[in-house]
């Protein structure tokens, strides 16, 4: 027997839940709460194909309200949401309708606006057809704008364990290479944390000369310095009883690292040029591309400094070394980027997922975000393929990692018999010259073939050769 499906509406305005009915034509069964418990005892029990939100009144709970929501999207990813929002949408509520994709409908309720959202949760459209791996679970850590999903079973105790520390008031260290996702790990401790609600501050210290971290960190009082004019709170304070990331804490000097120590066993530290102590409330998280063991033992990191951290140390392992979890990151990136840039994407080659997944991804998450996003914007037919990914990515080419005891697997042994004869790599060498003139000058044919001093019609059949044709 066949049932209808079924529409999670979560509001407070009791006229608009009246008429959902009655507007839906008999097309969907609605089932309402105005409480986020409610809404997630509602949906342990039952598969909603929709979820609609009504968050134009909050009671001020808009977070706790939001992490809900996400809550209930992380245990059924593959359902359809629409969000109501006031007119004057506040900055986190829309954040996270845009990282989590979900529809908005914004000011007072509009009914023909109201009601095609709502077709739309009952009548999706159909997704595009992108080729999957076997069938397995999945770990996931959810905060309140993002989610982290893996296969990977050495990532997926980590995330466990991860979510137990991030519950409790403990510095965390996370070591990983560059684009291995640390930042991002970062934000969505604080999102499962008791602190989700107070700030988030990010501190490259890599990026700060050395005369200015200490200022940068603890503050300064005026006159401490020449360009010291005025007071200056540091990030410590800034960051109240929220979470502060020191990335690339490695970049610390010695006195530095003595002062760092001491805020996190007492929460104490002065700002320079000041005797007056102060104290943090900030929750620390702190990230590096290297390993500090090495560090220590040639005597650039503090023995008492890398103990205290390492008690907490939670290795995010390279993407290469986590394949199972390149297909579903690039499923994840096809359809955020088809969406950010308006592109119809229709079906995805399953060659072009094999490349992916044979590539070595020296700059990891990062680089294959990018790399997804670059054959977005080329896919001109609905139809995502191979010859859409840089020359690079399809001969296996992979660029130095950021780590330098890492060797990639040969990049000659990775070209195919074609590609590793001299007519082979002059052929990708001007397909990618040809292809990034024409996304310079918007793929304007007239403008790019001036540009390479080419004829129109040379270049239209490299084009056709290359498969760059719109």
């Amino acid at each position: 027997m066949l049932t209808s499906p079924v529409i999670l509406v979560f509001s407070r305005d009791h006229e608009l839940i009246a008429e959902l009915p009655a507007a839906l034509q008999g097309k969907a069964e609605i089932r309402a709460c105005d409480s986020s418990d409610e809404l997630l005892d509602l949906s342990r029990t039952l598969r909603p194909q929709a979820v609609l939100a009504d968050l134009r009144r909050t009671a001020g709970n808009l977070g706790l309200e939001t992490e809900a929501l996400e809550s209930v999207r992380a245990r059924y990813p593959l359902t359809k949401f629409a969000v109501l929002t006031p007119d004057d949408c506040p900055l986190g509520l829309l954040n996270w309708t845009n990282i989590a994709g979900v529809t908005r409908v914004k000011g007072p309720w509009d009914r023909q606006a109201l009601l095609h959202a709502v077709r739309d949760l009952v009548q999706p459209e159909p997704p595009p057809n992108i080729p999957t791996t076997d069938s397995q679970s999945s770990t996931v850590l959810a905060g309140i704008s993002r989610r982290f999903e893996t296969f990977s079973p050495q990532l997926r105790q980590m995330l466990a364990d991860l979510e137990v520390a991030a519950r409790h008031d403990v510095t965390i260290l996370l070591i990983g290479e560059t684009g291995a996702g640390k930042t991002y790990l970062s934000r969505l401790i604080h999102e499962v944390s008791p602190r989700r609600h107070e700030p988030f501050i990010t501190v490259a210290c890599g990026a700060l000369p050395s005369e200015l971290i200490e200022s940068e960190l603890f503050g300064h009082v005026k006159g401490a310095f020449t360009s010291a004019h005025a007071d200056k709170d540091g990030k410590f304070l800034a960051a109240r009883r929220g979470t502060m990331l020191l990335d690339e804490i490695d970049a610390l000097g010695p006195e530095q690292q003595v002062k760092l120590l001491r805020v996190i066993e007492t929460g104490e530290f002065e700002p320079v040029g000041s005797n007056h102590t102060q104290h943090s409330q900030a929750r620390l998280v702190v990230a590096s591309n290297l390993d500090l063991q090495p560090l220590v033992e040639q005597a650039r990191f503090r023995p008492d400094l890398y103990y205290r951290l390492n008690m907490l140390k939670f290795t995010i392992p390279p993407l290469r070394q986590r394949k199972v979890d390149i297909v579903p990151l690039a499923q994840k990136f096809i359809r955020q980027f088809a969406q950010k840039h308006q592109i119809r994407i229709d079906d995805v080659d399953s060659q072009l997922l094999d490349t992916l997944v044979n590539y070595p991804w020296p700059g990891n998450v990062r680089e294959l975000e990018h790399v997804i996003q670059r054959a977005v914007i080329y896919c001109r037919d609905g139809q995502l393929k191979a010859a859409h990914l840089p020359s690079h990515i399809l001969t296996g080419t992979a660029g130095p990692a950021n780590d330098p005891t890492v060797v990639l697997p040969s990049q000659t042994s990775s070209l195919k018999p074609l590609e590793r004869s001299l007519g082979g790599q002059i052929a990708l060498t001007e397909r990618e010259i040809i292809e990034q003139t024409l996304f310079k000058n918007s793929f304007s044919r007239t403008k790019t073939a001036k540009e390479l001093s080419i004829s129109r019609v040379t270049l239209y059949n490299k084009m056709k050769r290359y498969g760059l044709s719109r």
